[in-house]
């Protein structure tokens, strides 16, 4: 039995995903903003499934002290960590506001969620993983990628949410790259992926109001890289669904990386 934790699991994706691998008798760890969503989240989970192993983690990613303590929750509760699942974040419009928001912390919204509390908790839970070695991290990321411009990183000019958006996806994808270059893949592998097109999404219909791709196929593609044994060892990849594919230029260049992987340090005030 693995133990894999899914951030965002309440909804959506993340909540198909926690699903199906609760189905396939893994210890599932559901991470949500609200008490009383992740519980219930996590009954009706355990009752479709008969799975008890079924966990709450509540944190909200808008702010990284929560992140922080996240970490250290799911540390101090489980020996092991098989799989991170990084998941949750905020889409290019609706529900959320189109204008520049900031988080907590008082960095763009998007990029702060969808982007940094992922390479915080990543960088946290590192250890963990490695002790569970051969563990597995799987970003949720999209086709819908910007390239991102140094000196506006938190757009305070030039803002739009579809800009924020896809920059936010744009480092999770370079942040994947440069993490499977610096640790083992014998130990962690990291890969990321685009799920599925406007799959049918609270985020997708209330933007949207339809949807292309099907739950079951996003669903089926982040649980593959989660745990398929035929991708054992495969590393810093970027797939489409479920074959792999080329991301933004960007992605492949080794100094946009590390001046982003730097940023982030920074902002996240991890030591190096």
């Amino acid at each position: 039995m693995r133990t894999v934790l899914v951030t965002g699991a309440t909804d959506g994706l993340g909540r198909s995903v926690a699903l199906e691998l609760a189905r396939r008798g893994e210890h599932v760890l559901v991470h949500g903003r609200s008490r009383e969503r992740a519980r219930s989240t996590v009954a009706e989970i355990r009752a479709e499934t008969g799975n008890e192993r079924v966990d709450v983690h509540l944190a909200d990613l808008a702010e990284l002290r929560q992140v922080s303590a996240l970490a250290h929750e799911i540390e101090q509760a489980h020996p092991k960590l098989d799989v991170l699942i990084s998941n949750a974040g905020i889409g290019s419009g609706l529900p959320e506001s189109r204008s520049r928001q900031e988080s907590r912390d008082g960095y763009e919204l998007r990029f702060a969620v969808n982007y940094l509390a992922g390479f915080l908790l990543t960088r946290r839970l590192l250890p963990l993983l490695r002790k569970s070695a051969p563990a597995r991290v799987v970003n949720v990321s999209s086709l819908g990628q910007h390239p991102i411009d140094f000196d506006n990183v938190m757009l305070t000019s030039e803002y739009s949410a579809a800009r924020a958006y896809g920059q936010s996806k744009l480092a999770q994808i370079m942040y994947t790259i440069e993490l499977a270059g610096r640790v083992p893949a014998a130990e962690v592998t990291v890969n990321s992926l685009h799920p599925g097109t406007y799959m049918p999404t609270k985020i997708v219909l209330e933007e949207i109001g339809r949807s292309v791709d099907t739950l079951e196929t996003g669903t089926a593609a982040t649980v593959r890289l989660a745990l398929a044994p035929e991708l054992e060892g495969v590393t810093g990849k970027f797939f489409d669904r479920e074959q792999e594919a080329s991301a933004s230029p960007q992605a492949y260049d080794p100094e946009a990386r590390r001046a982003l992987w730097e940023l982030s340090e920074a902002m996240t005030s991890v030591e190096r």
